[in-house]
């Protein structure tokens, strides 16, 4: 008696009626294909409605089969598809479809009955259905899987390796596998063997085993295993706790599958030898996930949290040879490592593109592991496999698969992601160094899930783009706007806060290297917004390897590319040195002929009500004074311009050091004078303005605002002197009431002329020749703007312009009280009429002095707590004479005892 298949036998009575150049196994073989070898939905649905186009109701049928092809799998399309025809062609078949007998099974040298890979050869990679290759029936019986075959998200070719990988050791009976590659190329095919072990695994699952010498099943019997009524979807269910589509297109995890009711062998009646047979074909089922008789997985616990979620125990029956359960003992671990990892790719499918990369470098260990199994089915097809011969195959690969198994469980249970699944595998390279074939497949599995993050990597260092949909990148880009439509005040920040390192996104083996990293992309991009082509020397592939550093030269290379290259932008062809000069000149008062004709010509005009002074005269002065001064020459003198203030130098200060957001908002003028809120401002374009930023600027008009208001008294100073050049014709009774204002003034210009020099020779120009000459050796554009940093923060504070200090406003109090004084000598109807001009000019000497002393006092205390300041200087010049070190010595001993 022939063997017959109601799927084959619907098929066939359609195709018949139709005459449709298809057979049974062509149209089972694509309904039943890997996802990547598959034919689309309108494809499959053209077939079936091909060979069903006679039948009354096949629009029906076609109709209900397309909704199902959107959210189930094709597998379980088809069977729908045949049991809507399966009553009438059961009823009024007559015939019967002839199938190789098992006589014919038996000859070919495997046990009789027994399911084998061998006897399966449909080509996967068949896409015509008119391809001759595929006009062939299947060489044995099969049943039709429920499901596409775990693993289909990848069908390239993976080399069978012959040492390392996962199979550690080879038999001399596997070099028949071999030879049978060369001389059957459709079997080198790796995708092909998969399909044949997946199509072996759902076969036995469907008709589970058969008695020893059952080789006949009539129709009616194999029609059972496929009820016509409304619960066909209740053959397919499985119980795997996760989604139906991860269960349908990825894993199989022991899925429970109704298929056709046979009688079970007693295992306990069995000699050892038949029990071994029995036993290695389910085990061999076993460790790809199909569940079996004899050996049954526990069901999972729903309720089951950490690592039990990815274990797998098992009971094996109970009438089984102990010393066979003993050696099942020792293999089933690696059925339940594989499909814990099996389950651990499905969960994190999709979770960014390192772990993807991990996923698909699994899933050629994976295609490695069916590759065992073929080998080891063939063995068994020609008797020579035992179950200790079995446990040496697999003990190498038990050992591998345990190691992955524990480091993914580590990386579920910590959620790791990005860099963390990097730095996770990177560390545990480190702890196998005793373990060298778990180690070598630890460093290609770093080696590949390193592969989208070393592309990133390479994309941001020699491009300086960043490409990251998944915030997985170490770099992150917090632009908003187009540079071209920066506010203001964008160069400010840009370079600190548009390009910042996400520390929790760094792997371990580039923490080191992270901040050159981000600068080396932070210089290619300011060239870039320079309108320069960014073109490496040379392109260099950054990759990951885990046993040497070789990356680390690639981005070293890069680095030093960018640096230069964005050193001689800003040096070389925007002139920064130049630029640089230029602010010295104007701001720290360095080109004095300059500032002595600007004073000159805008004093007038500087000396009333900020409210009342006029932007535009100041700018036509001073483009005036820069066409006739010596800074005519400056190609630059057009980038500086007037900027009236609305606080004065206090405040200024106060707000900068403080980097109070409040600074850049507009606030109500004070009650100054236009000289009080007068300050240079220096204007340049990018790339310049990174380094002449707007709070660079602000720094240097601190220094200039004290420097120019100590100019301004100085020149008042000077000009009663002048003015007062008359008392020489003076009696010298009359010109002895001027003799103490005449002192008084000396005083003042001695301070006042002194502080100046102070804060010009002794400060800023040892700092600007030590930058200067620092300057010649920078390397990169985050040393320059470190020492131009530097520059200007050691001028401010030892100008006396830091908060902490407090002197700049006794800087600005004695400025002041020249300034009366000068006032009071110029305008004499300033006195109040009970005071005389010797007493006032007394009470102007009193509040000089005290302001002074205190000021100096000050100074002293300062200079005690930090000898490194030159602030001390300052006191040695005022007081050279030790004029005032009585006064000084009183008062320190009045606030001792007070």
């Amino acid at each position: 008696m022939s063997k017959v298949d109601l799927v084959r036998v619907v098929l066939h009575n359609l195709i018949v009626e139709s005459q449709a150049p298809y057979t049974p196994d062509i149209i089972v073989r694509h309904f039943r294909a890997t996802h990547e070898q598959r034919l689309s939905s309108n494809e499959l649905l053209h077939l079936l409605a091909t060979i069903s186009q006679k039948r009354p109701n096949f629009q029906t049928v076609i109709t209900e089969v397309t909704h199902i092809l959107k959210t189930k799998d094709p597998m379980y399309a088809l069977l729908v598809f045949i049991e809507r025809f399966s009553c009438e062609d059961i009823a009024g078949s007559h015939s019967k479809i002839e199938m190789p007998s098992a006589t014919n099974q038996s000859s070919t040298g495997s046990p009789v009955g027994a399911l084998s890979l061998a006897s399966f050869a449909p080509s996967a990679s068949t896409r015509s259905l008119t391809d001759d290759s595929a006009i062939h029936t299947l060489s044995k019986s099969q049943s039709i899987p429920t499901s596409t075959p775990m693993n289909c998200r990848r069908s390239e070719v993976s080399p069978v390796r012959s040492t390392g990988g996962l199979f550690g050791r080879r038999n001399q009976n596997l070099k028949l596998y071999h030879q049978k590659q060369k001389t059957d190329p459709e079997r080198a095919d790796l995708s092909v063997i998969k399909e044949r072990v997946l199509m072996a695994v759902s076969s036995s699952s469907m008709s589970n085993y058969r008695p020893l010498g059952s080789t006949e099943v009539n129709l009616m019997k194999s029609s059972a295993s496929i009820k016509t009524n409304s619960s066909t979807s209740s053959v397919l269910a499985a119980a795997t706790g996760l989604p139906d589509e991860y269960r349908t297109h990825m894993l199989w995890d022991y899925c429970k599958v109704d298929g056709n009711k046979t009688v079970l062998p007693e295992l306990g009646a069995l000699p050892l030898e038949s029990q071994q047979g029995v036993l290695l074909k389910e085990l061999i089922h076993c460790l790809c996930g199909t569940r079996g008789n004899f050996i049954v997985p526990l069901p999972p616990d729903a309720n089951s949290t950490g690592i039990a979620k990815y274990e797998t125990y098992f009971t094996i029956h109970a009438h089984l040879d102990k010393s066979l359960t003993e050696l099942l003992q020792d293999i089933l671990p690696l059925a339940s490592y594989f499909i814990g990892i099996q389950k651990m790719m499905a969960a994190t499918d999709g979770h960014g593109q390192v772990v993807n990369s991990l996923n698909a470098a699994l899933q050629d260990l994976t295609n490695d592991f069916y590759v065992l199994v073929v080998q080891s089915e063939q063995e068994l097809q020609q008797q020579q496999l035992t179950v200790q011969k079995l446990l040496y195959y697999l003990q190498p690969t038990i050992w591998v698969m345990e190691e992955l198994w524990t480091t993914l469980v580590n990386v579920q249970l910590n959620e790791f992601q990005g860099a963390a699944v990097l730095t996770h595998l990177h560390g545990r390279i480190k702890r196998l160094e005793g373990d060298r074939a778990a180690q070598q497949i630890m460093i290609k599995l770093t080696h590949q899930a390193a592969e989208p993050y070393m592309r990133m990597l390479q994309l941001w260092i020699q491009k300086g783009v960043i490409v990251d949909r998944n915030r997985e990148f170490l770099v992150e880009d917090n632009e908003v706007v187009h540079q071209g439509e920066l506010p203001e005040h964008y160069s400010d920040d840009y370079w600190e806060k548009r390009y910042t390192v996400r520390r929790d996104r760094i792997p371990s083996f580039l923490e080191k290297y992270s901040d050159k990293i981000l600068r080396t992309g932070k210089y290619l991009n300011v060239i870039r917004q320079c309108g320069k082509r960014v073109m490496p020397t040379q392109q260099m592939e950054l990759q990951l390897d885990p046993t040497d550093e070789r990356h680390v030269y690639v981005i070293n290379d890069a680095y030093y590319f960018a640096a230069r290259m964005l050193l001689d932008v800003l040096l070389t062809e925007n002139d920064l040195m130049g630029h640089l000069q230029s602010v010295k000149n104007y701001l720290l008062l360095n080109q004095g002929d300059f500032t002595m004709q600007f004073m000159d010509a805008c004093e007038d005009e500087l000396s009333k009500n900020v409210d009342l002074v006029l932007p535009m005269t100041l700018e036509n002065l001073l483009g005036l004074t820069l066409r006739l001064s010596s800074a005519r020459n400056d190609p630059y003198k057009d980038d500086l311009h007037c900027e009236l203030l609305t606080y004065d130098l206090v405040t200024q200060m106060s707000k900068i050091m403080n980097q109070k957001e409040e600074y850049w908002q507009s606030q109500d003028r004070l009650d100054l004078s236009g000289l009080e809120c007068f300050a240079f401002t220096y204007e340049v374009k990018w790339p310049v303005s990174l380094v002449l930023n707007h709070i660079a600027i602000s720094k240097y008009q601190m220094l200039f605002r004290q420097l120019f208001f100590c100019k301004h008294v100085e020149r008042q100073l000077c000009k009663i002197w002048k003015e007062n050049s008359i008392a020489k014709k003076f009696s010298p009774q009359a010109a002895e009431l001027y003799r103490s204002a005449f002192t008084l003034r000396q005083r003042m210009m001695n301070a006042i002329q002194n502080l100046e020099y102070y804060m010009m020779i002794e400060i800023i120009e040892p700092n600007w020749h030590i930058f200067i000459e620092k300057m010649k050796k920078v390397e990169n554009v985050d040393n320059v703007l470190k020492l131009h940093q530097d520059f200007l923060d050691s001028c401010l504070k030892n100008c006396m312009l830091t908060e902490s200090s407090h002197l700049n406003r006794a800087i600005f109090k004695l400025c002041k009280i020249c300034l009366k004084f000068c006032d009071f000598i110029q305008f004499e109807s300033s006195l109040d009429p009970t005071d005389t001009f010797s007493e006032r000019v007394k009470r102007f000497d009193l509040e000089f002095t005290g302001l002074l002393i205190s000021f100096l006092k000050q100074i002293n205390n300062m200079a005690k707590k930090n000898t490194a300041d030159r602030f001390m200087n300052l006191v040695h010049r005022i007081n050279f004479n030790a004029f005032y070190s009585d006064q000084m010595e009183k008062l320190c001993v009045k606030d001792a005892m007070g």
